[in-house]
């Protein structure tokens, strides 16, 4: 191999590294939509996640998975984000029916939240839920 030939081929060989990692480095973050069984799963066996509600807040105080935090899908999307401080810490997301939760799951990726678990909506879920529609007088 003459020593031009080698040049050209360490050259393309590092070029393409540094596009590699250029392209790794500017990749979206990605989440997982689960089952609400599975989402319950989670809540049952483990301690460090917050339930995150991308409702309005009409929505909200309506009915809502007890302990979730209202962070409304406008506010993803204006960046207000201090409920959500730790990009580490496991996000279980749902809205109504999951149209919301999952474009909200696909924007808090795209800001680097890393483990983040989009299961639907109150729609599909069978848990508790508090709020002012739900009648606590049987209990």
């Amino acid at each position: 191999m003459s020593h031009g030939l080698f040049i050209e081929k360490v050259t393309i060989f590092t070029f393409a590294i540094l596009i590699l990692a250029i392209c790794t480095g500017c990749s979206k973050g990605s989440y997982q939509h689960i089952s609400a069984e599975e989402a319950a799963q989670i809540m049952a066996s483990e301690k460090n996640y917050i339930i995150v509600d991308v409702r309005t807040q009409e929505e909200y105080d309506k009915k809502h998975i007890p302990g979730a935090v209202l962070v409304p899908i406008d506010e993803i999307k204006k960046g207000n984000l201090s409920a959500l401080p730790d990009k580490n810490q496991t996000l279980l997301i749902y809205c109504w029916t999951g149209r919301r939760a999952e474009d909200s799951a696909v924007l808090l990726a795209e800001l680097g939240y890393k483990n983040i678990y989009e299961f639907g909506g109150l729609v599909s879920w069978t848990g508790e839920l508090e709020g002012e529609e739900i009648d606590n007088s049987e209990n």
